[in-house]
């Protein structure tokens, strides 16, 4: 009789964030020079961007080009690529998200990062729904119009630094 074989199928976010990656540094790609430049971009990896996003206190906040300022800084870079800088969010939060339905308690506080304009970050686990649901626990007050936005308040963004790596 045959045996059943299950294979896994999916790559945890977990595995997806842990992946063995080196940063990169690249010349800034011609596609994007009309808005950066030239210069020096940083491709970072995913552990990166977490790290930085653990920095964030409760009742603070951090932008994605704050993210990508202290990743540029950190490396050298004149800046910091925004496409996979957005990924990498998006694969923090899901990884935390997977390490929540696990059951642990201290995971990635990924629901502080918001866009330049405060607005709230769909592709979050749960949607924006559930950003705003967090964010309003942590004292943060909230605008709803076309998007839902984050009253970003003096001082409502954390001061966040990540030690050269090198």
């Amino acid at each position: 009789m045959p045996v059943a074989v299950t294979f896994k199928t999916r790559t945890s976010w977990r595995e997806k964030l842990e992946r063995v990656k080196e940063p990169k540094l690249v010349r800034i790609p011609a596609s994007m020079q009309r808005r950066f430049g030239n210069g020096i971009m940083l491709i970072p990896r995913p552990l990166d961007v977490d790290e930085l996003i653990r920095k964030v206190p409760k009742g603070r906040l951090v932008t994605q080009s704050r993210i990508r300022e202290v990743l540029a800084r950190a490396y050298g870079a004149d800046v910091t690529c925004p496409i996979t800088t957005g990924i990498f969010v998006r694969i923090v939060a899901e990884a935390a998200q997977e390490e929540a339905r696990e059951g642990k308690k201290r995971i990635t506080p990924f629901w502080r990062v918001v866009r330049d304009d405060g607005s709230l970050i769909e592709k979050f686990p749960g949607g924006v729904e559930a950003q705003a649901d967090r964010l309003r626990a942590e004292g943060h007050d909230l605008e709803f119009g076309k998007k839902t936005r984050v009253r970003m308040n003096a001082g409502v963004i954390a001061e966040i630094e990540m030690a050269r790596p090198y």
